[in-house]
């Protein structure tokens, strides 16, 4: 679908526009091509070998049109297909090296992009949500999306008093479209599995489908935001936008510039990779005990870097309600990992429900599979790497190696999910950012239970 839109010299531009796919057997089509088109590209791939073609050109451009594909379809599907794409990019630091080039770029895509929405659809969910008078309560308001989100896409504007604003729209049909796609993503979980080794997709995909529905009411995000943004208000490091106005599927906040994090990833300087690595850090680690939630969208596009090197966080769409801050038993586990206390250890993990019923495991054992996890708090200062991530995401995804069987007696309780989900998903951003962080003294001040 394409439209015309005339910029500042009336000159006539062609665009191209689209609309959410909301029929479920159309989503469903179009989810189902990713491992069909794999499919059929693999079978091409051997036609060219037995002719003579050099394997590992064939394989790279497998990698790069099944990597072009994945990100067109979970893009332009939006909804629970991109969320789901923007959940894998951030482990994309686990995927081998000779397979991550084109798989890390489009899944980085998916942080930041998308296919906009037309203006006419834009006005019509802004007419039915904020009154069909709602540009007078703007100085000003720009058609052209300035970014996309899973579920909506954000416009630049200026409110009536002045001040610069951001305003998220959720796309029409953006609640069947979410839910279909959960459905289906559920069937090609195989699929998703080779991309990104050493992680369990279907839990994933799971824990996405309980919450990712909580984020169709943006009432609830506004309110998640709103207390983010007065617990940090004046925080040295930590930026939070302040919330304008809100309605179940818009909301205004106020803008913030600063340079996007996955442009930092790409291109930052040593000091600045460490830098906004350790507030990220802090931001995960200090926000449960000052705000009584966990950010749980740990993924790039959701952070920016201020001009004065403040932390900017955006999208609170998703949010653990930790009332009591970080739990303790995951502070003391931890610590008794550090310590090598393999009885203790074990004996705790069983005492919280840790340890599937009826399962004999040696503690030994347990503490061989745990304590690399351990590693980023061993020392006073830790270099998250993807060599680092990659190592943890081979010995845990190895079938036949022993961690895998431990980690298959191992069990994590309905109320750890999302913190596991966050702190992984945290984890792997700082291997993107190649970040030297002080991680032990954060935890030592914010994670209960590591310290004492």
């Amino acid at each position: 679908m394409r439209g015309v839109t005339q910029n500042k010299q009336g000159k006539e531009t062609i665009v191209a526009v689209t609309e959410i796919p909301r029929r479920a057997t159309q989503r469903t089509a179009r989810l189902a091509s990713l491992p069909l088109g794999v499919a059929g590209r693999v079978a091409a791939g051997w036609g060219k070998r037995l002719v003579g073609h050099d394997a590992d050109d064939v394989n790279a451009q497998l990698s790069a049109r099944t990597a072009e594909q994945l990100f067109s379809v979970l893009g332009e599907l939006k909804g629970g297909a991109m969320k789901f794409g923007q959940a894998l990019s951030v482990f994309e630091a686990a995927i081998p090296d000779q397979l991550a080039a084109p798989y890390r770029e489009a899944l980085t895509k998916l942080q930041s992009e998308a296919p906009p929405m037309s203006p006419q659809s834009v006005r019509r969910m802004l007419d039915e949500q904020l009154g069909t008078g709602w540009r007078r309560r703007f100085a000003d308001f720009s058609d052209e999306p300035a970014a996309a989100a899973s579920i909506g896409q954000v416009h630049r504007a200026v409110w009536h008093d002045g001040r610069e604003v951001a305003v998220k729209v959720q796309y029409p049909g953006a609640d069947e479209a979410l839910r279909s796609d959960l459905r289906q993503l559920q069937r090609f979980s195989r699929f998703f599995q080779a991309i990104v080794p050493g992680m369990e997709v279907k839990p994933l995909l799971s824990e996405l489908r309980d919450r990712m529905v909580e984020e169709l009411d943006y009432h609830d995000e506004a309110n998640n935001q709103r207390v983010f943004a007065a617990a940090f208000r004046g925080h040295p490091d930590i930026v939070v936008p302040a919330i304008v106005a809100s309605a179940p599927k818009v909301i205004v906040s106020e803008w913030i510039n600063g340079v996007p994090m996955a442009q930092i990833i790409r291109s930052g300087s040593r000091s600045e990779r460490d830098d906004i690595g350790t507030k990220l850090s802090l931001f995960h680690s200090c926000s449960p005990a000052v705000t009584g939630l966990l950010h749980a969208d740990p993924h790039p596009g959701n952070f920016v870097r201020l001009d004065d090197g403040r932390l900017g966080v955006l999208d609170f769409g998703a949010a653990a309600k930790l009332p009591g801050g970080a739990p303790r038993t995951l502070g003391v586990a931890i610590r008794l990992a550090v310590e090598e206390r393999s009885a203790e250890l074990l004996e705790l993990l069983r005492s919280e429900g840790f340890v599937r019923p009826g399962m004999q495991l040696r503690a030994e054992d347990v503490l061989a599979y745990l304590s690399p996890f351990a590693d980023p708090v061993r020392t006073e200062i830790f270099h998250f790497t993807r060599a680092w991530m990659q190592a943890q995401a081979e010995r845990v995804g190895d079938f036949s190696g022993p961690d895998f069987r431990t980690g298959r007696a191992l069990n994590l309780p309905p109320s750890y999910l999302l913190i596991h989900r966050v702190s992984t998903g945290t984890f792997g951003v700082l291997c993107q950012l190649d970040a030297t962080v002080p991680l032990r003294g954060i935890a030592q001040r914010w994670q209960p239970g590591f310290a004492n």
